[in-house]
């Protein structure tokens, strides 16, 4: 990679070290182009109208997105979120009294409320996989709970924080053999690094632009394996999703369509488009060897500073660090670090679910979050930045 040039392409990295990558990554200009320029589109002949001609470059999103995935362009619905992406999969799971969700420790806060939510309705049940030794989830476990009960396995492939990538093709293998359907929550890994359908056996994945695609917010997307549409029921029903067969009858419409509704910002879409192509003309190998090689160089920075402590955890780790500074609430350093222009965000542990009576949760943490375009001379900044808060964090 040219980082040189991709740092060009990229207007804030002209102001500030940007560590907040799973948060949302910073756009390029090719993709603030593409966005304003359909905006002023918009502004000249009118919305529908802008859409209309824009209709082929729409439909190629949906190709970026299959071919980024492996999987097919008829496989991918959009949404204005992940969020709704993820509920627009999970809820058309049916369920029933005795049934059960099989999930880790380290799902997404929003991804467990949904599960317990549904449970609270319908009578099923929320399973709590443990993690094993390294602080995944544990494989061996899951194999033994997946019985005729299990009506989903739903997994965060790489959690908000903590750092670990999840073995979710031992899962993917485990559920298929099963005949268990599989919810893959993979909005921290795609674009952070290769995550392709057919190696994740999922039969369904959610993914969002705002995070390491360097997409736009307000957009997310849904692919699902043709295979499980047959056991799935939308549980949105209007005229993107479906259409009328005569009266009162109506059928879904064939692939993921079925899954999303009509009204799209498509300057955003058109957005997710321009950046998931850059990831796929950059190579999805060189982004994540990159990647992962700046998380774990900054790692080993702040594992060696005094009075910083990492809390990543898992057998393969990501470009998503986690870290305390003692003496100093994760909100202040965020704080202190942000008036030095360098960007990070907290994770608030203690406001996820406390699974058992001897579980503490996991504290607030500094989560900082490098991709392919930062520079080792960024880590070194914001290294330097965390030692000298440390050392005024220490009483005297």
């Amino acid at each position: 990679m040219d980082i040189a040039a991709l740092r060009r392409g990229t207007p804030g990295c002209a102001h500030r070290t940007h560590l907040n990558n799973a948060g949302a990554a910073l756009l390029s200009h090719r993709t603030l182009r593409t966005m304003t320029a359909h905006l002023e589109l918009e502004a000249r002949i009118g919305g529908y109208e802008a859409a209309n001609e824009r209709l082929p470059e729409i439909r190629e999103v949906y190709d970026a997105v299959a071919a980024l995935l492996g999987g097919r362009a008829d496989e991918v619905a959009l949404f204005d979120n992940a969020t709704h992406a993820w509920q627009a999969a999970f809820l058309a799971v049916p369920l029933g009294p005795g049934d059960r969700i099989l999930t880790g420790r380290s799902e997404y806060g929003s991804n467990l409320l949904g599960f317990v939510h549904a449970a609270r309705r319908t009578g099923a049940e929320v399973v709590v996989v443990p993690d094993d030794e390294h602080g995944q989830i544990d494989t061996t476990a899951l194999a033994g709970l997946l019985d005729e009960r299990t009506k989903l396995v739903g997994v965060a492939h790489v959690p908000t924080d903590g750092g670990l990538v999840n073995p979710v093709a031992e899962v993917g293998r485990l559920t298929r053999r099963a005949g268990v359907p599989f919810l893959l929550d993979a909005t921290q890994s795609v674009g952070q690094f290769p995550v392709d359908v057919e190696e994740t056996g999922c039969d369904m994945l959610v993914g969002t632009g705002r995070k390491f695609l360097r997409g736009p917010r307000g957009i997310g997307f849904l692919w699902v394996r043709t295979g499980i549409l047959d056991r799935l029921d939308p549980y949105v029903c209007e005229t993107a999703s479906a259409q009328w067969d005569g009266g009162l009858g109506f059928r879904w419409r064939d692939g993921a369509t079925r899954f999303a509704t009509w009204e799209m910002n498509y300057a955003a879409v058109l957005g997710l488009g321009s950046a998931v192509r850059q990831a796929l003309d950059l190579g999805q190998d060189a982004i994540g060897e990159r990647a992962l090689a700046l998380g774990t160089a900054l790692r080993e920075r702040l594992d060696a500073l005094p009075g910083v402590r990492t809390h990543d955890r898992g057998l393969t780790r990501c470009a998503i660090v986690t870290a305390e500074v003692e003496g100093m609430a994760a909100a202040e350093v965020k704080s202190l670090l942000g008036r030095q222009g360098i960007n990070v965000t907290v994770t608030h542990g203690e406001d996820g679910p406390r699974f058992d009576e001897k579980d503490p949760g996991f504290p607030s943490l500094v989560r900082l979050s490098p991709h392919y375009y930062n520079t080792e001379e960024e880590l070194d900044r914001a290294a330097d930045a965390l030692a000298e808060l440390a050392r005024r964090a220490q009483p005297r």
